[in-house]
């Protein structure tokens, strides 16, 4: 969708216009489901996440600059929505990393033909998953943007509100970081 498109959907839902919204949520879903997967590791959470997030961003649509593009903005909304189900959890209970395991994992693209390449791939997510929460906030962001969402190093950019040089180097050091959490789980 480009941005006149976008802008002009926006504006249709500044008046009201939820059959304009529903498009929006349409193209959006998908890459808002996975980034709250990314933060949340379980798939019930992620979905509940993105769905609270789409119905406050159509609360709030009127002041959103139309003229920008939705997602950088609606990815803040995500996020904080994110970070708070993470706390209120962390306080809920606190739990062990295998249980956090059990809960989700990330999803990598492998495909797996038959029932031992299924049962490595399981393997891995799940690793890959602990791996993944066990590093900063900033650093586990970082990462799903770039590897699980494919952003490109601009719209990383364009979402964190950072410089794209600040990209470049907190996806280095949170690459070596996820490096070290995988040699600690056996992965290599």
């Amino acid at each position: 969708m480009n941005l006149a498109d976008e802008g002009s959907l926006i504006e249709r839902c500044k008046n009201g216009d939820r059959e304009a919204f529903a498009s929006i949520v349409n193209h959006y879903m998908r890459p808002a489901y996975y980034v709250a997967l990314g933060y949340v590791g379980s798939p019930e959470d992620a979905l509940d996440l993105s769905q609270d997030a789409f119905v406050n961003a159509f609360r709030h649509i009127k002041r959103f600059d139309s003229s920008r593009k939705f997602f950088p903005w609606f990815y803040s909304i995500l996020k904080n929505l994110c970070m708070n189900h993470l706390t209120r959890e962390r306080r809920r209970h606190e739990s062990s990393i295998d249980e956090m395991a059990e809960e989700g994992s990330v999803p990598i693209p492998v495909e797996a033909i038959n029932p031992e390449q299924s049962a490595v791939r399981r393997d891995l997510e799940v690793k890959v998953g602990m791996a993944l929460r066990r590093l900063r906030a900033k650093d586990r962001e970082i990462i799903i943007l770039q590897h699980f969402q494919d952003y490109s190093y601009q719209e990383i950019a364009d979402l964190l509100g950072i410089p794209i040089g600040t990209v470049m180097s907190r996806l280095y050091g949170a690459r070596r970081a996820l490096r070290r959490e995988l040699e600690k789980l056996g992965v290599t």
